[in-house]
């Protein structure tokens, strides 16, 4: 059991490392687009620098997935020790990671309607004009068309060995 938890802890550490991997590569390409875009709508390029959005790996987007994974890789080695009291901590680590990662999808599927909300909050006539749909679909296009099927496979991987673990605790 104890190797299934492992297994798993560090799949979903390099699931969630490679978030900020991708955005680094990836993410100044993502960003030009969205500037290109909002010139194209007639407004500021520096909007989105001016307001703290970027498609990249900075901030939060890589210190929040790789706290996840040092924290994952952390309960991974302890576990690998042997210790006893990392049965419950286990089940505390992949009852947030799976409800975390709900908050990840969610975030995702509401993304658009967040960037409204948000560029309604920062009083700018010139935000709030923003066609926030085509925005987002002009930073999409920047990521690589697989980097949507490692979405997919990051989520599979955590959401499905988060329940094989807290599962795999249940009965033990």
């Amino acid at each position: 059991m104890n190797a299934v938890i492992v297994a798993v802890e560090l799949a979903a550490a390099a699931a969630f490392l490679s978030i900020p991997i991708v955005r680094h590569r990836y993410g100044a390409h993502a960003m030009a687009g969205a500037e290109a875009e909002l010139a194209r709508q007639g407004v500021r390029t520096t909007a989105l620098r001016e307001y703290g959005m970027r498609f990249d790996a900075s901030g939060h987007e890589w210190w929040a997935p790789g706290g996840i994974a040092a924290l994952l890789v952390t309960a991974a080695g302890l576990t690998l020790a042997g210790f006893d009291w990392m049965q419950p901590v286990n089940v505390v680590v992949l009852s947030l990671l799976f409800l975390g990662n709900c908050v990840i999808v969610y975030s995702n599927l509401t993304a658009t309607r967040s960037v409204q909300a948000a560029f309604r909050r920062k009083n700018d006539p010139e935000l709030a004009g923003v066609d926030v749909p085509a925005l987002l679909k002009v930073a999409e296009a920047g990521f690589p068309d697989w980097t949507w099927t490692l979405q997919k496979v990051r989520n599979t991987i955590v959401f499905a060995g988060s329940a094989l673990g807290l599962i795999l605790l249940a009965v033990a």
